[in-house]
């Protein structure tokens, strides 16, 4: 694929790497190591994008462009330079280049060490964003946390999860620009002082108790197709003071840096542990300190062109991806009424008029919330602001409706219940001219549920903007065989035009595009299973049904509803070895978090039921069960080029969006699903006869609960759940230890929260109809080929046209080279 003005050949390229090689990595070719190559390669890249960036900055100077700024606490990226060689439209003089080196461009591309800085979907989304806004030539900045160390390396050892330090940046960082001339106090602790200035007006000091420095690192990020290249802003947290030269002359070399190191704690860790009292205060601290470096940053831009602040909301569309970034309402008022000397009402009307808000939950256990006391300690300021936006936003809603305390109580920033904490949604909601769900039926059930009180009150601020991928990562990177059979058949419009993959369609019907559409598809698979047998030793035919469900492990999520199918179909196979039905791989992939033991027991309950089956001579390879290590964006691709079945089986209205099943399906993997999430629409398009739906839906899951679910009765009508329960509490997949998953059958059997039992037959009976169609490669490949063409809607470059022109009111700022300025 190429984009539109390339910007160097592949002999200036390659001089480039020669000449980054000696002045950058000190290195010759004789004694450079491969990683050498792949960061003189990335510098080269990287200058080609800084030239870019000028000119972009300079652009958007001058226009003084109205500008996004995406507060997120999360952005998982994944490597560059695969990325940015696509949207640069030279990877192909890459890979000449390389190759006059006596290298292999594949080779350096895995080289490159991916940046943990996300946990799944939130980060991965604010990513998508990000590639979608240079794209469209939208003036953004990303801001967000430059984490030491991000999520954990997984490795998985006697089936156990086992995590490992990320240590991303023990390289380097080829792509960041530090910018240690420009830095912000952040103030944490302390206490507030009450004063009357000269002109008699309230004022508050607050005294803090420690204060840390924020200093940035800017990424580039390249449009596709365009010369527009904007900037991902990371925050390191640094000392004030990072020596204390006086305690290291007495001898107390600790306490010499100590300033140092608890000032860098603050960036430390992607999410660290909130068990303890001192891990919620560090991850408060940590989201308080990217906000107030993002938002003095701000105001820092904004008056470079400007002599006040009274234009800041017209300069500024500040998205807040999900209630992370939350206490930058807070903050910004801290800013105007302390800082620069506003009064409440206008500082208030700017900050309204600044801020969006992004939900991505329906689980009301996962709207943070923040014990008061906590909070106090660490932003008393802040706690006082939150107090005066309530007290009169509360006065509002009492005029609204005089007679309803549970209302108010609903509404109110402070929760009562079990303690009083601060309801970051509540603030979010609040202070934001805008409030979005991610997926049609999320953004329904927000108005129904956790948000119903806010819709009712607001209903001006509610929109939809269902999530979308990027196809320059997902397809283009990911699965070059597919991006060929389809460039070639339609040409490349549809790269920056999902939409054009309508055209398509026809081509179900052609055998030759089916026969070449299979062919891309096998040599995917080859590839993934090469390297699963790299990473687990299994061995796995690529003419098996790859079945996959690869996305963070948790129990809405449903890995252990797949593995009870799993051991159906093994259970099957013992009573009738000639049981009909094609051989599937089964692939699971993803992370779960340290502390949730549920979900690190379902990951031992994968690799055990795996253990059994793959090492089972009855079972003649019929069935496989592979965990695929370390699941992240960079070994994410190669699962979703090589997929033919998508599970996306969370119960009905537990997941907001997903954007996995997007990948999967753009991809030509055909969706196992639930009306959940963004499945709803992605069935809606693809076509009914193309997905295979299962299970309850929302208001079904609903009508249960309220009826009184009793899953016991489920288990006494269905034999085969029966069978499966009992094989799996005896120990048949734990050498015969009945207590090494008995929690997870305990948990089942007597509450079953998202329902297995209740979906386990129609998940069954439709995984029989898969199995009927997987047998019929024509059958299958049309529905491949139709997923494929119907899936334009589900781009980010479509949800950010719709946030810019629906909810940010921003405008393109198309770049050209300066000279022809």
């Amino acid at each position: 694929m190429r984009a539109s003005d390339p910007g160097m050949t592949a002999e200036e390229l390659r001089r480039a790497v020669l000449e980054k090689l000696f002045c950058m990595q000190a290195k010759f070719p004789e004694v450079a190591t491969r990683c050498d190559y792949y960061l003189a390669l990335a510098y080269s890249v990287r200058d080609l994008m800084l030239r870019r960036w000028i000119d972009t900055a300079h652009t958007y100077f001058d226009k003084q462009s109205r500008s996004v700024a995406y507060l997120s606490a999360e952005f998982l990226m994944g490597p560059q330079l695969g990325a940015n060689l696509i949207n640069l439209g030279i990877m192909e003089e890459a890979r000449t280049a390389v190759a006059g080196l006596g290298l292999d461009l594949d080779q350096l591309l895995d080289e490159e060490v991916e940046p943990g800085l996300g946990n799944g979907g939130l980060g991965r989304l604010a990513a998508c964003y990000m590639d979608s806004l240079a794209t469209l030539a939208i003036p953004a900045i990303g801001y967000g946390i430059r984490y030491e160390f991000g999520i954990f390396h997984q490795e998985i050892q006697d089936g156990v999860q086992v995590e490992l330090t990320d240590k991303w940046l023990r390289l380097g960082n080829a792509w960041e620009v530090a910018r240690p001339q420009i830095g912000y106090d952040v103030k944490l602790g302390g206490h507030t002082e009450a004063y009357t200035d000269g002109a008699g007006r309230y004022r508050v000091n607050w005294v803090p108790h420690r204060v840390v420095k924020g200093t940035p690192y800017d990424t580039p990020l390249v449009g596709y197709g365009v010369r527009n290249v904007n900037m991902l802003r990371l925050w390191k947290a640094e000392a004030c003071e990072s020596f204390d030269f006086s305690a290291f002359n007495v001898g107390d070399y600790y306490r010499a840096v100590d300033e140092k190191v608890a000032s860098e704690n603050l960036t430390k860790v992607l999410y660290p542990n909130d068990e303890p009292v001192s891990g919620k205060i560090l991850r408060l601290e940590q989201q308080y300190f990217f906000v107030s470096c993002s938002l003095q940053d701000l105001i820092r831009i904004h008056m470079q062109r400007q002599k006040d602040l009274e234009g800041f909301h017209l300069k500024w569309a500040i998205q807040l991806n999900d209630t992370h970034p939350a206490l930058g309402i807070a903050e910004l008022m801290r800013l105007l009424i302390d800082d620069h000397l506003m009064d409440w009402d206008r500082a208030w009307d700017i900050t309204r008029q600044s801020f969006a808000y992004t939900n991505h939950t329906l689980l009301p256990e996962a709207l943070e919330t923040w014990p008061l006391a906590l909070f106090e300690r660490v932003l008393p300021r802040h706690l006082e602001i939150i107090y005066e936006i309530n007290r009169r936003f509360l006065e509002f809603v009492q005029r609204r409706y005089p007679d309803d305390s549970g209302r108010i109580e609903r509404l109110s920033l402070i929760g009562e219940a079990g303690g009083k904490r601060v309801r970051m949604a509540n603030l979010a909601c609040v202070g934001s001219r805008a409030i979005n769900g991610v997926a049609a039926l999320h953004t329904e059930l927000l108005k129904a549920t956790v948000l119903r009180d806010f819709h009712e009150l607001w209903p001006e601020k509610f929109s939809n903007k269902t999530n979308g991928v990027t196809t320059r990562r997902f397809v283009i990177l990911a699965n070059p065989g597919l991006t060929t059979l389809i460039s070639g058949a339609i040409g490349e419009s549809w790269v920056r035009d999902l939409a054009e993959l309508r055209r398509l369609e026809p081509l179900a019907e052609d055998a030759g595009f089916r026969t070449e559409w299979r062919r891309v598809k096998r040599a995917n698979k080859l590839s993934l299973a090469a390297s699963i047998r790299a990473s687990t030793g299994l061995v796995v035919s690529p003419d098996s049904l790859f079945d996959v469900q690869a996305k963070r492990i948790h129990e809405y999520k449903r890995q252990h509803l797949n593995l009870l199918h799993i051991v159906t179909l093994y259970a099957r196979l013992l009573r009738d070895p000639a049981a009909d039905f094609p051989p599937r791989t089964f692939i699971f992939g993803g992370k779960a978090a340290p502390g949730y033991f549920v979900a690190k027991n379902i990951i031992r309950l994968i690799n055990s039921v795996g253990r059994v089956v793959n090492g089972d001579a009855r079972v003649k390879d019929r069935i496989k069960v592979v965990f695929f290590p370390n699941f992240n964006v960079k070994r994410g691709q190669p699962v979703y080029a090589a997929a033919d079945l998508s599970e996306q089986i969370s119960t009905a209205g537990k997941e907001a969006s997903g954007t996995g099943n997007m990948k999967f399906a753009l991809n030509g993997a055909l969706t196992m699903g639930t009306l959940d999430g963004a499945n709803v629409e992605i069935r809606a398009d693809v076509g009914a006869e193309n997905f295979f739906l299962f299970g309850l839906t929302e208001k079904e899951v609903a009508r249960r609960w309220a009826r009184g679910y009793r899953p016991g009765d489920e288990l006494a009508r269905d034999a085969e759940l029966r069978a499966v329960i009992e094989m799996i509490s005896s120990g048949a997949f734990s050498g015969g230890d009945r207590s090494a998953f008995a929690s997870i059958v305990r948990s089942l059997v007597e509450h079953d929260e998202y329902l297995l039992f209740a979906d386990y037959r129609s998940y069954v009976d439709c995984q029989s109809r898969a199995s009927e169609v997987y047998a019929d490669p024509e059958r299958w490949t049309r529905m491949s080929i139709l997923n494929v063409a119907r899936m334009g809607r589900f781009s980010s470059d479509r949800a950010i046209r719709e946030y810019c022109q629906e909810i940010w009111k921003v405008e393109p700022a198309v770049v050209v080279p300066r000279a022809q300025s």
